[in-house]
């Protein structure tokens, strides 16, 4: 079926309070889910990407060059009725206000071949209230990116938004590649996104925010009744759950989100928004992707798991008008355990006699004025090493860490004198030998390397 024969709803415009003020400039928003906004039409649309699979779920043809200018966002079709949503979060730790949509709209849902609604969502499809001083567009470069990665992350089986196509527009998109100063013309492009929901744990962020209790308890009904519906009492729970299930599958997977903040968790618990992501080569749980994390290092991939948590502890937050506090905290409790369980599982595969060495740091088990968050991670994965230890004894599997002082590494090494700094030949012997037979009776030990 061609997409312009597809029938279009929107639930979340029908359920949800609108934005009253009818003006697509950067402002804030009150009182609302959302802001009508059709997208800012392009100049020479071309279709450089499709994926079959998608289209063959959501009932969709292959793109005649007309279809391609709705994909584009030169076209809105009858039914569709275009919004950007608006919603809050911390970034980096810190509340950040009103985020919302800034190039991101939603044209509106459809019925998928297993019954589910599905949204399609244009992302670089212009300016909307939320963009503050952006352009409301996207390169090709990014938008190629999350196009390829999140139909992998689907095929490797983990719970993720889909692209349908990615569209070029024929107009150049000034950015600053490498943040030095020196922005440069870039193609421009569009990405179409499909999920069940965009809804993201900022949604319900702002509205608590700004003290909003209606539109909270409205929106909260909303995605009670079209995401669980069987999970009307404990849907937060279930949340918590999918949550610990889907970073159990980024860490299995070396896969690092790189910008983890609230307004970047779905509600649904799958991954969304592919920015600055990456996936391990060497392993390095301090590795982030993210040069705008490169000091704190917040979203490395260690720290993931623990971030994940303080996010929906956030959540939780917001929620706690609308339900007790102690189930809340049970649903906080029940992702701990989830992702314990869900690691122990992953790490099942080990043949008998098994070794594990994780690399922490001496940060974790001293006060040294460091970042808190780094610590925290470090000091978190040690307990996961004791644990593991504990419940692999009798398995024939060791589990061990290494604590060193900074590493003599080629970034460390063009700030800081070597003697100063812990040989990586000290950290590969000491890892070789936890290795080995020879310490076939150590498990469970937190070992310090120091400089």
């Amino acid at each position: 079926m061609d997409l312009a024969d597809l029938p279009f709803e929107s639930n979340f415009v029908r359920d949800l309070p609108a934005d009253p003020v009818p003006v697509n400039v950067p402002r804030q928003v009150r009182n609302a889910s959302y802001t009508r906004v059709e997208p800012t039409p392009v100049a020479a649309p071309r279709l450089l990407a499709w994926s079959d699979a998608l289209g063959e779920f959501l009932r969709i043809d292959r793109p005649l060059p007309a279809t391609v200018e709705i994909l584009a966002g030169n076209k809105v079709l009858p039914g569709m009725q275009p919004y950007a949503a608006r919603y809050g979060g911390h970034q980096f730790g810190v509340w950040a206000g009103q985020l919302g949509d800034g190039r991101a709209i939603t044209l509106g849902e459809v019925i998928a071949r297993d019954g589910s609604r599905q949204e399609l969502q244009l992302k670089g499809a212009g300016r909307t209230p939320y963009a503050r001083t952006a352009d409301g567009r996207a390169v090709l470069r990014s938008s190629l990116r999350e196009f390829l990665c999140s139909e992998a992350m689907h095929f490797l089986g983990v719970p993720t938004t889909r692209a349908l196509s990615l569209v070029a527009t024929g107009e150049p998109v000034r950015r600053d590649m490498f943040y030095d100063g020196n922005p440069q013309d870039e193609p421009g492009a569009v990405v179409c996104r499909v999920a069940p929901s965009f809804v993201r744990f900022g949604n319900f962020q702002i509205h608590v925010a700004t003290g909003e209790t209606e539109p909270l308890q409205r929106l909260a009904g909303y995605v009670v009744r079209n995401y669980y519906a069987d999970h009307e009492k404990d849907w937060f729970h279930v949340l918590c759950r999918r949550t610990a299930l889907l970073v159990t599958d980024w860490m299995r997977l070396g896969f690092v989100h790189g910008v983890l903040n609230t307004d970047n968790m779905s509600i649904l618990g799958v991954t969304i928004d592919y920015g600055p992501y990456g996936w391990l080569e060497g392993y390095d749980p301090s590795w982030t992707p993210n040069t705008t994390d490169a000091e704190t290092r917040r979203y490395c991939y260690g720290n993931q798991p623990e971030i994940a948590l303080w996010n929906l502890a956030r959540l939780a937050e917001a929620l706690l008008p609308l339900q007790d506090k102690e189930h809340l905290e049970e649903g906080l409790g029940i992702y701990a355990q989830t992702y314990e369980d869900a690691m122990r599982g992953a790490l099942a595969h080990l043949s008998n006699p098994g070794r594990i060495v994780a690399v922490s740091s001496i940060a974790s088990v001293q006060i040294d004025g460091g970042s808190a968050a780094y610590t925290v991670a470090k000091s978190a994965l040690n307990a996961l090493i004791q644990v593991i230890a504990a419940g692999e004894r009798t398995n024939g599997i060791t589990a061990n860490a290494i604590l060193p002082d900074a590493m003599a590494t080629p970034a460390m090494l063009k700030s800081t004198d070597a003697a100063k700094l812990v040989p990586l030949e000290r950290v590969s012997e000491t890892i070789a030998f936890l290795l080995s037979d020879a310490a076939a009776g150590t498990s469970g030990s937190l070992i310090p390397i120091r400089a």
